[in-house]
């Protein structure tokens, strides 16, 4: 197979990771390709149609990103369960090494490739190149459509933020008709707050006076500051019972301001799910969050792309939102944790059409 000419290009680094997952320096870094032992101990194998056992490719963003580690190990779960090899490359949120873990996969021959990529416009670098090798290839965390020319790709998964701020409002209404809300949001300029905020604007919108937002302050994804504009917003004397979180960092701020001025008894709705999020669930730093498992991302891009590979199927839908999965500090019967695999596998399996 010929060694593939890539063209670098300029581009945008997608913010969109820091509302859903965020960064861990205590993630397990990848490099070079690990197949998965427990794939290799796997008693039943899938096969292409000549025989040969199936391997798929996954070109990872960063794996010390909380959000794209767990991820990939879903990825690598589903793949054991159905008895497809495993070949993990991690791009280390770098253009050059992510071109140069397509260009491997290629030459190594794999039967499928899914993508974390850095940007759309780099995934559609990456699509391409597949395209070009015939390899089927199936994209995460990002929905592709806003591009004219993405390339041949199977399917996309990704969350949809605008559907999580919208119910988080909707929530928040069901529980306390009438709440004067504090909305602590993430950072402007990025599209990732903006997309949040056009999903509480709907929900406002639908629920005509329900709810009120009275207060919106960024506080840019961070535990201190979010901690800052809740303190300063008390000493205003703005009145608020309840706050919108726009991440479990941020609801971790608030909820440090609240104690300081004694008003724990003020209800926090975050967002995501992570393993932080549950502890706080848990001691009630978050009174409710609107998870987003990316264990059912990393299952769902697999099944995607095995289920076109394997079985000639294509998703029903170009693009699949990640579900978004409210649970309550009193209720964790819902709860999907990021490395609960066969959670993940299972809620997508009980709920295939």
């Amino acid at each position: 197979m010929k060694k593939m000419l890539a063209l670098l290009m300029a581009a945008t680094m997608a913010l969109s990771l820091a509302a859903c997952g965020g960064s861990s320096t205590s993630g397990s870094a990848s490099s070079g390709s690990t197949a998965s032992p427990s794939t290799e101990d796997s008693a039943s194998t899938s096969s292409t149609a000549s025989g040969e056992e199936l391997t798929f490719g996954y070109i990872a963003y960063d794996m010390t990103d909380i959000w794209n580690e767990y991820s990939a190990r879903a990825f690598e779960y589903a793949a054991e369960q159905n008895g497809v090899k495993t070949v993990v490359l991690d791009s280390k949120n770098s253009l050059e090494e992510s071109i140069t873990a397509m260009e491997s996969l290629i030459q190594q021959g794999v039967d499928g490739i899914s993508i974390f990529p850095i940007s759309t416009e780099q995934g559609s670098q990456l699509v391409k190149m597949a395209n070009e090798a015939g390899i089927p290839v199936t994209v995460e965390n990002f929905s592709m459509d806003g591009l004219e020319d993405p390339g041949d790709y199977i399917g996309s998964v990704a969350c949809e933020y605008d559907k999580i701020g919208e119910a988080a409002i909707k929530y928040i209404a069901e529980q306390k008709p009438g709440a004067k809300i504090f909305f602590c949001a993430g950072q402007q300029g990025a599209g990732v707050y903006e997309k949040y905020q056009e999903g509480v604007d709907r929900a406002l919108e639908e629920l005509d006076g329900q709810v009120e937002i009275v207060s919106t302050l960024h506080a840019d994804w961070l535990t201190d500051k979010a901690y800052n504009v809740t303190t300063d917003l008390i000493s205003s004397g703005t009145e608020f019972d309840y706050i919108f979180a726009n991440n479990g960092m941020m609801a971790q701020g608030c909820y440090q301001a609240l104690q300081d001025a004694g008003m724990t008894d003020i209800p926090i709705v975050s967002t995501g799910g992570s393993p932080d999020d549950y502890k706080m669930l848990q001691d009630g730093v978050e009174s409710a969050c609107m998870t987003a498992p990316v264990s059912i991302q990393g299952v769902q891009t697999f099944m995607n792309l095995y289920n076109y590979v394997a079985k000639g199927e294509e998703p029903a839908e170009k693009f699949m939102p990640l579900p978004v999965i409210p649970v309550s500090g009193d209720d964790f019967s819902d709860y999907i944790a990021w490395d609960d695999y066969a959670a993940a596998y299972e809620y997508l399996n009980s709920n295939a059409q």
